[in-house]
């Protein structure tokens, strides 16, 4: 693993390792919840021998990135991730880059993707359309679906945030196990990625993003703009793959038979047996090659 770099944003010092040619088409690669950049070890050498330049961030609450100020609300809204994206690579003045991820590392790729195309080279999206529609969060899903989120109401709760401070690795390594129910990872491969959970904010990031997706906190005001724009459900243009795990026990697979109306440019679900939630790590050499087939 090369040395950590930090990329200075107005709100962030984003942590970040860099991989590959300086001058190859670069590609950022965006970590989910509860997960680090461990979880595309596996996917960088394929990249690498393509020649890409691979940038892996830690999002906002994870790891070594850290807010600038204390007056920054914890924000893990999805605004905050589109914005934390889109400043990183202003930060690295790269123009244009394909974004791919999975979980809100998918979301924020999603969110710059819809809003700041002319930055998106192509998109890989696990899940499809991972933009959040908050104002039908109202609505209950099926009774198996609201089963699968049980978290999220959890920490909805008083009771949720002080359990996601008390027992953060014992959470993620259970949730881990639920949505990747055909992966067997050590405790090797957990503690590497929940060694990121430790970050100060990782608590307040988490409970308010989970909040602020069902109306129960208020957003960032600086970032309503940007909820307001995505809050019409902005199509895709750019080059999209969708790789989904057949056996994502917290996003089935039928969840984004249907995406195909929210893009409008090339477009292509790729459903990936035997895998759970975390494609890059369960599938490594699938992932890349999403990346590397975009036209």
């Amino acid at each position: 693993m090369p040395t950590l770099r930090t990329a200075l944003t107005p709100t962030l010092a984003i942590a970040y390792a860099e991989h590959g040619p300086p001058d190859g088409p670069p590609v950022v690669l965006l970590h989910g919840f509860p997960y680090a950049p461990d979880s595309y070890d596996a996917v960088v050498p394929f990249l690498v021998a393509a020649g890409r330049r691979v940038i892996v961030p830690y999002l906002r609450g994870y790891g070594p990135t850290r807010f600038l100020s204390a007056a920054t609300p914890r924000s893990g809204q999805q605004a905050a991730l589109g914005r934390d994206l889109l400043d990183l690579l202003d930060a690295l003045a790269i123009p244009r880059a394909v974004l791919a991820g999975y979980d809100w590392g998918g979301r924020a790729a999603c969110v710059v993707a819809a809003l700041w195309p002319e930055r998106c080279a192509g998109l890989v999206s696990c899940t499809g359309y991972n933009i959040q529609d908050i104002a039908a969060a109202v609505h209950p899903a099926a009774p198996e679906q609201e089963h699968r989120h049980w978290y999220q109401y959890y920490f909805h709760t008083a009771r949720g945030r002080a359990g996601l401070e008390a027992n953060r690795a014992g959470i993620a390594r259970l949730l881990w196990r639920l949505w990747s129910p055909d992966w067997t990872f050590d405790d090797a491969t957990f503690t590497a990625s929940a060694t990121a959970f430790d970050n100060p904010d990782f608590v307040s990031v988490v409970i308010q993003s989970y909040r602020h997706r069902f109306g129960y906190a208020a957003g960032d005001p600086a970032l309503e703009p940007i909820e307001a724009a995505l809050a019409a459900q902005p199509r895709i243009t750019v080059p999209t793959i969708a790789p989904h795990g057949a056996a994502d026990g917290v996003g089935p697979v039928e969840g984004s038979a249907g995406h195909a109306r929210y893009f409008t440019g090339p477009y292509e679900r790729r459903v990936i047996p035997r895998v759970g939630h975390n494609p890059p790590q369960e599938a490594p050499e699938v992932f890349a090659r999403c990346i590397l087939d975009l036209p």
